[in-house]
C-alpha cells in the first residue's frame, strides 16, 4: 500500500497545529544523486507527530487484549534436551495451537500491547529496578521493550486475542528482531510514578514489521512520554528459515494512515543509511577533512593539547566474556535479544563512566543490528570502545559508545559477530569533557566518523526537541 501524501499532510497539520507537512517519506528515498538522508529536524518532527498519533490509535484498542504475551519457552530445558536428542521438535504433551490462515488483514490497533510497571505505587517492585544512585536500571527496561516488540509482532500474526504462543514448529513461523533504529529519551527518567510500556505495528512489508514503542510516566490522568523507539521485526518460516509473508495492515483512520507513512519512511531510511555506511563507501570530502584536521591536532606525539588529554581509541577497550545459560532463552531456544541489549547497555555504561570519570546520563540508543542468534551454551564476548566525544549547547559532554557481541567457538577460538550496539551518554554536570578519543588505524577512523555522524544527528534532535 502506498499512502496518500496529501492525506498525511492534512493529519500531520491537524495534530500539530501546522498547515505544512511535518514529515514526508520521500525525503529519505534514494535519488539519482545517491541515497538521501533524513535530516535531524525532519526526524524530530517525526518523533513529535508519532507520539500524538500513537496515543490516538491506542484509544481504539481492546483493553482485554492489550496484555503482553509471554515469550518464554513453555518447555523445560531438560525436556528440550531430550527432544533434541531424539530429533523430535514437537512436545507430545502439548495441544497443537490453532493459527489463523496466512495473509489475514489486521487493524493497526489489533497488535497493541502494554505493560504497566507500578514504580510509584509498589516499593517492592521499585527496589528490584533501582540502580546504585536511586534511579532505574535502563538495561532492564530495554529487556522489557524487546519482549514487548516481540509480543506485538506475534499478536499481529496470530490475532489480538491470543494469550500463549505455543510450539513454534506447529505455528509454522517465528519472529526475530532484525534491528532497533532508535530509542530516544525525551525526558529524564525519575522513579516517582508508574511506567507504562506500550506499542503497536505501524507498517508491514513483505516479511517485516515496523513497530513503534513508547514509555510513559502515568499518574492518574496525567501521562508524560519519556521514551520513543522503533523496532524492525522479521518473520521466518520455522522449517526453511526463509522469509515468510506477514499479515497486511488495514488502514481505517487518518491517524493510522499517517503512522503507516512514518513506518514506511523508517524502512526506507534504514536501507538508505545502510548504503551510506562507511563499511561500504568512503567518507565524504568534508568528513575526510575533519578527520585529517583532528589527526594533525591530536594524533601527534603530544598526549595533551590545549588542555585536552588524548586517549587512543584502542585504549578505551572494555571487555566482558560470559556463558549463555538456558534461563535467558526465548521460545526459539536462543538467547533473548532483550537480554543481550541489557548486557550491552551495562558494559557501555561502565565504559562511558570510566572514560568520563564522572556520573553519566543515558540519552539514546542510536541503533542495533542483529546479524545472527546467540545459541544457548555458547561463549559470548562483549567488547566496548568509546568511538567519539563532542559537546553541544545542551550537553557539554557527549560520549558515543560502540559494543560488539561475538560468539566464540571454544574449540577453534574463531568468532562470529552477532550484534552491534551504539549508545550515547552525557556527562552529568556543566563541565566539558577534556579527554578526546583519537583513532589510530583506518578502521578506527571510520568508527570515529560513524560516531560523529550519530552524535551530530542525536544532538540536533535533542536540541530541537527541547
Amino acid at each position: 500500500m502506498r499512502v496518500q501524501r496529501n492525506l498525511f499532510r492534512r493529519v500531520a497539520g491537524r495534530a500539530s497545529g501546522q498547515t505544512t507537512p511535518l514529515f514526508s517519506p520521500s525525503r529519505c528515498i534514494s535519488t539519482q544523486f545517491g541515497p538521501a538522508e533524513l535530516k535531524p529536524e525532519e526526524e524530530t518532527k517525526d518523533v513529535r507527530i508519532m507520539d500524538t498519533l500513537l496515543k490516538a490509535v491506542r484509544k481504539r484498542s481492546n483493553p482485554a487484549h492489550s496484555s503482553v504475551m509471554p515469550l518464554r519457552s513453555p518447555t523445560l530445558w531438560s525436556q528440550t534436551l531430550l527432544n533434541s536428542a531424539s530429533s523430535s521438535q514437537v512436545d507430545s504433551t502439548s495441544t497443537p495451537p490453532s493459527s489463523p490462515p496466512p495473509n489475514t488483514p489486521r487493524a493497526m490497533h489489533d497488535s497493541y500491547c502494554e505493560k504497566l510497571l507500578p514504580f510509584g505505587s509498589s516499593p517492592e517492585l521499585l527496589e528490584r529496578y533501582t540502580n546504585s544512585v536511586g534511579g532505574i536500571q535502563m538495561g532492564k527496561l530495554m529487556e522489557h521493550l524487546d519482549s514487548l516488540a516481540g509480543s506485538i509482532a506475534y499478536k499481529h500474526m496470530l490475532g489480538p486475542e491470543v494469550e500463549t504462543l505455543g510450539n513454534i514448529q506447529e505455528r509454522g513461523f517465528y519472529i526475530v528482531t532484525a534491528a532497533v533504529d532508535r530509542l530516544d529519551m525525551l525526558k529524564p527518567l525519575y522513579p516517582v510514578r508508574d511506567m507504562r510500556l506500550s506499542g503497536q505495528v505501524i507498517y508491514t512489508g513483505h516479511s517485516s514489521m515496523e513497530i513503534a514503542v513508547q514509555m510513559e510516566a502515568v499518574d492518574g490522568e496525567r501521562e508524560d512520554t519519556i521514551l520513543l523507539g522503533r523496532f524492525c521485526m522479521v518473520c521466518r518460516d520455522s522449517k526453511t528459515h526463509k522469509a515468510r509473508a506477514v499479515n497486511p495492515l488495514t488502514i481505517s483512520t487518518d491517524e493510522e494512515e499517517a503512522l503507516y507513512a512514518v513506518g514506511e519512511a523508517h524502512k526506507e531510511r534504514r536501507h538508505s543509511m545502510a548504503v551510506r555506511s562507511l563499511s561500504r563507501v568512503p567518507p565524504t570530502s568534508e568528513e575526510a577533512e575533519v578527520l585529517h584536521s583532528f589527526f594533525l591536532k591530536y594524533g601527534q606525539d603530544e598526549t595533551h593539547v590545549d588542555g585536552d588529554e588524548r586517549v587512543w581509541m584502542g585504549d578505551t577497550r572494555l571487555e566482558r566474556c560470559m556463558l549463555m545459560f538456558p534461563q535467558e532463552r526465548n521460545v526459539h531456544q536462543k538467547v533473548f535479544g532483550g537480554y543481550l541489549m541489557r548486557l550491552a547497555y551495562e558494559l557501555g555504561f561502565a565504559n562511558s563512566r570510566l572514560f568520563t570519570r564522572h556520573p553519566v546520563r543515558f540519552l539514546s540508543l542510536d541503533g542495533i543490528s542483529f546479524a545472527r542468534p546467540v545459541p544457548i551454551g555458547s561463549v559470548l564476548k562483549l567488547t566496548s570502545h568509546i568511538l567519539h566525544t563532542t559537546t553541544s549547547p545542551q550537553f557539554p559532554s557527549l560520549i558515543h559508545v560502540g559494543v560488539q557481541a561475538n560468539v566464540v567457538d571454544a574449540t577453534t577460538g574463531s568468532e562470529q559477530t552477532t550484534n552491534d550496539f551504539r549508545f550515547t551518554w552525557s556527562r552529568e554536570g556543566g563541565e566539558a569533557l577534556t579527554r578526546k578519543v583519537v583513532p589510530k588505524t583506518y578502521k578506527e577512523a571510520m568508527l570515529w566518523l560513524e560516531g560523529k555522524r550519530a552524535l551530530e544527528i542525536g544532538a540536533e534532535i535533542r536540541g530541537l526537541r527541547s
